[in-house]
């Protein structure tokens, strides 16, 4: 397993790319998906929710971003939104894995220990009580998941419950991780024009933190580095496919194709028509 966010696939649910990942609230055990697989969940990501998992029982290695963690039941594990993983499991490991949509972050406040570990990641041992709780709580979740209509309310306070019951710990992603996360986010929503406090959020650090690190390893502010990378992609597709210079501001989220030519020539020193693919074969 060596997953990387640009070339693996992205699923609602593993194996699963359809569904509402709008709105998903889902749990399940470790080994409701994972026996289908052969104990083995292959590399992916989940670009619209984020995801933890509870093993009660057994072992397993979690590949998270290129780092390899070795998991030791009891213990939890929480992979961001967007965040490339894979799990392989030992044979008949007990456990849960819950996903839940971003929108979820708004049961907290930005200060709160839970969307820092939601939004950072982060993994630790489970005391007793926490297991019997988390098991409780699963199980009622499980139930609940079966009935119909489902009661959207009651199972997001009881998500919010087991969550709660995690420890409280700060992400152990060291700054220059969190910066590699700000730039695989970055890939991901480059045509959503995201602001910087989207990032900062996503990254678990404030504004200014990610400022200062931006300027460190890049030598440029967070803001640069978006316009930056917009417009190298827009180069790339310029000069290296068919596509016209609507297209390319279409496809990179540009509303406005004149806007799109202003920004092009002030971060390239060129009007995008003397990068086009056919003003290139032109020449």
């Amino acid at each position: 397993m060596s997953p990387t966010a640009a070339n693996v696939p992205s699923f609602t649910l593993y194996g699963d790319p359809g569904g509402d990942s709008l709105a998903l609230m889902h749990i399940e055990t470790i080994a409701a998906r994972s026996v289908l697989h052969d104990w083995e969940i292959a590399d992916h990501r989940h670009d619209r929710s984020f995801q933890v998992l509870v093993v009660q029982k057994g072992q397993a290695v979690a590949q998270v971003a290129g780092r390899t963690e070795a998991l030791q039941a009891p213990c939890f594990l929480c992979v961001p939104q967007g965040e490339a993983h894979g799990f392989r499991f030992e044979p008949g490991t007990e456990g849960f894995v819950v996903t839940l949509s971003s929108d979820f972050l708004a049961r907290t406040t930005e200060v709160d220990p839970l969307r820092r570990l939601l939004t950072a990641g982060g993994q630790g041992d489970l005391s007793k009580d926490a297991v019997a709780r988390i098991d409780w709580l699963a199980t009622e979740l499980l139930r609940l998941s079966q009935d119909w209509p489902f009661d959207e309310r009651l199972a997001g306070s009881l998500f919010e419950a087991l969550l709660r019951s995690l420890p409280d710990r700060r992400s152990d992603l060291p700054l220059d991780q969190r910066l590699t996360r700000f730039r695989r986010l970055l890939e991901q929503h480059l045509p959503e024009h995201r602001p910087v406090s989207f990032y900062a959020a996503q990254v678990g650090l404030s504004q200014r933190s990610l400022a200062r690190l931006c300027m460190q390893h890049f030598g440029c502010t967070p803001r640069q580095a978006i316009s930056r990378r917009l417009a190298l992609e827009a180069q790339r597709m310029l000069r290296h496919t068919a596509a016209s210079v609507f297209q390319t501001s279409d496809a990179l989220g540009f509303k406005d194709p004149s806007y799109f030519s202003r920004f092009y020539l002030r971060e390239t020193g060129r009007r995008p028509q003397r990068d086009t693919a056919a003003a290139a074969a032109a020449d």
